[in-house]
């Protein structure tokens, strides 16, 4: 009787590690949606072509390219594009690189530095300030560049001011201490840097996590009855589930 008590409680608790969970949270006055995806147990991909080199640039054509047997379980928009929605910075793809690293500082918030990537391995995602993977570049099998980093080592981006009035709806990526949860992240409503950089430092417990866009932001969460539409994308990021 005591076991069958324990596993009903367990069924009851948020079960992150088993699938990819979003929630809508809370911090600082301000609304978020949450979606982590335990590495270890989730296939997480980054999407950008068709079979026939076409960008797909929607949740929609995704699916339709994964085939009847499989969907996207959770998926948003992956850093920062070309007008032709080619991607700005690194993008690699099942260990294929479409575009290389840029470390240079320019216009806009892709080249405030420091700016990053993020890249997954089997099992496990890293968010690495671009000069380092350019100095030591690791064995991604997905990476995407976009900028800026939210959180360097447990910092906050030295530009981000807590009473900046640029407010956006923003979009970003940061891993858990371990490099096994990759925890994803949309505003809800306009904030600024400061605020969303806040948010997985002090709210997801993320001591690096990288900036992935503002107004284009999207989500596909089922769990969330949420599928946003809209003007097309460029790189997606998205887990790939067994069809229901």
């Amino acid at each position: 009787m005591r076991g069958v008590l324990i596993a009903a409680l367990i069924c009851l608790l948020p079960q992150w590690g088993m699938a990819a969970e979003c929630r809508d949270e809370s911090f600082d006055g301000a609304e978020f949606a949450i979606c982590r995806v335990n590495l270890a147990q989730e296939d997480l991909r980054l999407f950008l072509r068709d079979a026939n080199g076409e960008v797909m640039g929607s949740f929609r054509r995704i699916e339709d390219a994964l085939g009847p047997n499989a969907q996207l379980g959770f998926a948003t928009n992956a850093g920062m594009y070309h007008e032709d929605r080619s991607p700005v910075g690194l993008y690699q793809e099942d260990g294929l690189v479409e575009q290389g690293i840029i470390t240079s500082a320019g216009p806009g918030n892709f080249g405030m530095l420091p700016n990053g990537v993020f890249c997954i391995f089997d099992g496990f995602a890293a968010v690495i300030e671009s000069r380092a993977f350019a100095a030591a570049p690791p064995r991604c099998r997905y990476a995407t560049q976009s900028g800026p980093m939210l959180v360097i080592d447990g910092a906050l981006h030295p530009r981000f001011l807590p009473d900046s009035s640029s407010l956006n709806v923003r979009n970003g990526v940061g891993v858990d201490e371990t490099g096994e949860v990759a925890i994803f992240a949309i505003s809800n409503e306009a904030v600024n840097f400061h605020h969303f950089a806040r948010l997985f430092r002090d709210h997801l417990g993320a001591n690096n996590a990288l900036y992935l866009d503002g107004r284009v932001s999207r989500l596909h969460a089922p769990a969330l009855g949420r599928s946003d539409f809209g003007f097309p994308l460029g790189p997606i990021l998205g887990t790939v589930v067994d069809a229901e």
